[in-house]
């Protein structure tokens, strides 16, 4: 009988690693759990009790509140706040009170807009670049310049000109998505083989088949590579896009939810932030890894 294979030893390693994160959460917030209700309060019936707080002596004072110096939730309260969240991910009871799946669909509709038009503006404008040197050298000086600006630095001028938050934050996907995409494939293009452009110019293929039939599958590894990078810069800054223009949104949610000092709901929001960055990862791999060919 083999040896276990990698996958098999690395997820166990994994859940290893969960299983011993979450014993010292336990051991961190074991003081916060709830405290039982005091010994008299448990001899008294419920009409005693009313009885006595009417008196202003209330039995179960101290029941149910955390004995904890520190407010991290335990993992009770974590898994309470989960389940509440399931119960009810779209429900909408006015600004400051959406489901969390409901302030997912909004960022998640914002990041494919901005992206998608990203994606317009970047390949054919990479496609160009990449096939004529001149107009490189000529773009060259305004992508090294625009490409390294803080999306969010350009947030002010978007609020001002656009006048609109949701655009705005549309706006930044935008801006911070076109430079992996555009980069990528203007660098993939320029790197497709001359034998391949040499073959295609002797049969006398028209330029726009030889674009989609030679140059595209030539440079889609690079080109899905870029769009990669692209889908999880834009995530980045969904959130923080979104703490500062309000209103709906994930990040938005994160910025109420902890000024509401609700911590559990920070953190649950948090997790699904990184698990829905995870599956774009994961779906934008599979492409990569559907397209890539060997050389």
């Amino acid at each position: 009988m083999g040896q276990p294979s990698l996958a098999w030893r690395s997820g166990l390693l994994s859940l290893l690693l969960l299983a011993l994160l979450l014993g010292v959460w336990h051991l961190a917030t074991l003081s916060n759990a709830p405290a039982a209700a005091p010994a008299a309060a448990v001899a008294l019936t419920p009409e005693q009790i009313e009885y006595a707080k009417l008196m202003g002596k209330d039995p179960t004072a101290g029941a149910g509140a955390p004995t904890a110096k520190s407010g991290f939730p335990t993992l009770g309260q974590m898994g309470a706040t989960v389940l509440q969240h399931l119960a009810s991910p779209f429900h909408d009871n006015g600004p400051n009170d959406k489901g969390l799946g409901l302030q997912l669909a909004y960022s998640l509709g914002r990041v494919a807009l901005g992206y998608g038009i990203a994606a317009l503006v970047a390949i054919p404008l990479g496609f160009v670049i990449g096939m004529s040197p001149l107009i490189y050298r000529a773009l060259d000086p305004f992508i090294q310049v625009l490409k390294p600006i803080s999306p969010l630095a350009w947030m002010p001028l978007a609020l001002y000109t656009i006048k609109d938050s949701a655009a705005s934050g549309i706006f930044v996907i935008f801006i911070c998505s076109v430079w992996p995409m555009l980069i990528n494939t203007a660098f993939g293009v320029a790197g497709v083989r001359r034998e391949w452009l040499n073959v295609a110019r002797t049969l006398e293929v028209r330029p726009l088949r030889k674009a989609f039939e030679v140059i595209l599958p030539a440079a889609a590894p690079t080109i899905l590579t870029g769009m990669r990078i692209s889908m999880g810069i834009a995530w980045l800054v969904i959130v923080a896009a979104e703490m500062l223009v309000g209103g709906t949104g994930i990040g938005y949610f994160v910025w109420n939810e902890w000024n509401n000092l609700s911590l559990p709901n920070v953190i649950v929001a948090i997790l699904v932030i990184g698990l829905v960055g995870m599956a774009l990862d994961l779906v934008f791999g599979r492409l990569q890894k559907a397209v890539t060919y060997a050389d």
